[in-house]
């Protein structure tokens, strides 16, 4: 593993564990150039995913994107790490269960709407706003009407 301080190749794992409800290995490296410390995460991998994006291309899947929109959707909302990691585990194990190498992004958006709305009601709704490409108020009115639904079901 490259040592993101300083480029060197030859780096020392110093502790691994168990993270992410052990699906992923977390290990503590050292470079024995600069000295520099930092944690790598290990996954499994069942099989390379692809993206067919609405506009017809395809590009290969990527879990950081998905994390990245997750966090933007969760902007000052007070939800911990741990449960963020565990939501984007889920559905990338939801993905790779499917059986499918080429996955919709319309499939990856139903399946984070599905865990934000039991996530995090008003990041539900800020996903839905984009996810949706919503214009008009009324558009947000269909969303909240779909989470009282959900209440009155509960």
């Amino acid at each position: 593993m490259r040592c993101p301080y300083c480029g060197n190749k030859e780096t020392q794992v110093k502790d691994s564990r168990p993270a992410e409800e052990n699906q992923s290995i977390r290990r503590r490296r050292s470079c024995s150039t600069c000295g520099g410390r930092f944690t790598t995460f290990e996954r499994v991998q069942l099989r390379e995913l692809s993206v067919a994006k609405r506009n017809g291309r395809t590009m290969p899947f990527d879990r950081d994107k998905l994390y990245r929109s997750i966090r933007i959707a969760l902007r000052k909302r007070k939800v911990d790490d741990e449960r963020v990691d565990q939501l984007i585990s889920g559905i990338v194990r939801q993905l790779e269960a499917s059986g499918e190498s080429v996955i919709t992004s319309d499939m990856i958006g139903g399946l984070v709407m599905d865990g934000l709305k039991v996530l995090d009601e008003v990041a539900y709704v800020r996903f839905a706003s984009v996810y949706r490409n919503f214009r008009e108020a009324a558009d947000f009115e269909g969303v909240l009407d779909e989470l009282s639904d959900k209440e009155d079901d509960d």
